[in-house]
């Protein structure tokens, strides 16, 4: 299984970035797949995951600003973000995992993570 992120940036405060996560290996459409983010000094957060039937989930933080979708033909998911805030700045990573129930926005049930990508938003 391979897991990799892309489309980070350096923007400023108010613009938009889309992420990229591309995998081999995983068949998107068959697990639960997550955009999560880690600050420098804080720990490892969920931003938005998405369940097998495109049913999706936020952290409070960025409900209205992203939007996370699949593209299943491509096996990749996006994280389109909108509205950049300074605190939006971390290193952004992509995880896909066989989660029971609910694709929760915790970060144990994952199993295969990218490297991630460095998301900088500056005032």
């Amino acid at each position: 299984v391979k897991v990799t992120e892309s489309g980070g940036g350096s923007v400023e405060a108010g613009a938009s970035l889309t992420l990229s996560c591309t995998t081999t290996g995983v068949t998107v459409s068959d697990y639960c797949m997550g955009w999560f983010r880690q600050a420098p000094g804080k720990e490892r957060e969920g931003v938005a995951t998405i369940e097998q039937d495109d049913t999706t989930w936020y952290a409070d933080s960025v409900k209205g600003r992203f939007t996370i979708s699949r593209d299943n033909p491509k096996e990749t998911i996006y994280l389109q973000m909108s509205g950049l805030k300074p605190e939006d700045t971390a290193e952004y990573y992509c995880a896909a995992g066989y989660v029971s129930g609910y694709c929760t926005l915790e970060t144990a049930p994952y199993t295969d993570w990218g490297q991630g990508t460095q998301v900088t938003v500056s005032s």
